[in-house]
């Protein structure tokens, strides 16, 4: 067994659903990019350098005291399944997963801290945080932040702040980002007014995966845009003081629901739970999005069904295909992937009675 698969058995700590606000914010994320000085950006470096930013890197992490019990995976060493597995899990993004170069990622045991090295700048550092908690995953971060540059310095400028190879994250070079799960703004056709509203304020939405993908299972990712000119403090706050407004929305979109609309609501609820508790072949966009419905009804006490949040969350995670590949321990065809999603949500589901 590998050492990425020690992680197949673990939910991801951005899934616990132990944090605040978690019924609705599945996530925090803090992500810092930064770039060494003394070295070109991504699109100038050498092959030497690279390989030079890769493996001092790789002397670093295990020395810093916060980096205990943390692995450090070179892309050479891993398999196109292994790179897919980390995407899904949000440990590296969807560029970092696909290049061709080496590159490499650390990752601390529990999942709370991942650094992506030579992504879009030499380094992307990221914290995840369980719920609506932001200010702890900056914590984190900035922890992070410090202990990287006692070793090594970075691109400075006290007049602009950190440099990076996108413009729109020169300064503090901190995006913050939550996930939320808005089912029921999706249900009463409102999500389109929230979407076009942080449109307006200078924020991102996205889907899943970050960006350029499309909201899958009603999960939807909101980030700030830009970074110079405000700091940490005020990007995180702005950002909050957001969010807590869709909460807001989505709680009062669930009341709106179970008052004006229950029965409809309900079949839609018990309809996706017939279907996931009996379909022997399945997609995983299909599932994904009966899984949101369903969670919805559990939240609402509409299903009964002896299963946790962290359960609920973690199901996401497995039926993805890397995920399922790993817990079969083959390779699977989409065919093959579809008929296996299917065994492990009935499964999963067994406790629920129709």
């Amino acid at each position: 067994m590998s050492d990425i698969d020690t992680f197949v058995k673990q939910p991801a700590e951005w899934l616990r659903a132990s944090g605040p606000e978690s019924d609705v914010v599945v996530s925090s994320r803090l992500r810092l990019a930064r770039n060494l000085k003394g070295y070109p950006f991504l699109s100038k470096l050498n092959a030497e350098q690279r390989e030079e930013i890769v493996g001092r890197m790789g002397e670093i992490v295990p020395k810093g005291r916060i980096f205990e019990r943390t692995y450090y995976f070179r892309y050479s060493g891993l398999t196109d399944l292994d790179r897919q597995f980390l995407l899904e899990r949000h440990l590296v993004s969807r560029e970092h997963a696909a290049a061709k170069e080496e590159k490499a990622v650390a990752i601390t045991s529990n999942e709370v801290v991942s650094i992506m090295i030579l992504e879009e700048d030499h380094l992307r550092l990221q914290s995840f945080q369980s719920g609506f908690n932001l200010m702890e995953a900056w914590r984190i971060a900035n922890q992070i932040d410090s202990e990287i540059e006692k070793n090594i310095e970075f691109s400075f400028s006290e007049e602009l702040g950190y440099f990076t190879a996108c413009p729109t994250n020169v300064g503090t070079g901190l995006r913050a980002s939550c996930m939320l799960h808005l089912p029921s703004l999706v249900l009463t056709k409102q999500v389109h007014k929230v979407l076009q509203a942080l449109a307006k304020l200078n924020l991102a939405a996205r889907g899943l995966y970050g960006e350029g993908t499309q909201a899958t299972g009603n999960f939807f990712q909101f980030s700030n845009q830009m970074t110079l000119g405000q700091s940490e403090e005020e990007i995180i706050e702005n950002l909050a003081s957001v969010i807590r407004q869709v909460i807001e929305h989505e709680r009062e979109a669930r009341n709106y629901l179970r008052e004006k609309r229950k029965p409809k609501f309900e079949d839609q609820i018990w309809r996706a739970l017939g279907i996931l508790k009996s379909a022997r072949v399945i997609p995983s966009s299909e599932a994904t999005q009966l899984l949101s419905l369903v969670q919805l009804g559990i939240l609402m006490e509409l299903l009964d069904s002896g299963l946790t949040k962290t359960d609920l969350n973690a199901l996401f995670l497995l039926i993805q295909p890397a995920h399922l590949q790993k817990i079969m321990e083959k390779t699977l065809n989409a065919a093959e992937r579809d008929i296996c999603r299917a065994d492990l949500i009935r499964e999963h589901l067994a406790k629920i009675s129709l």
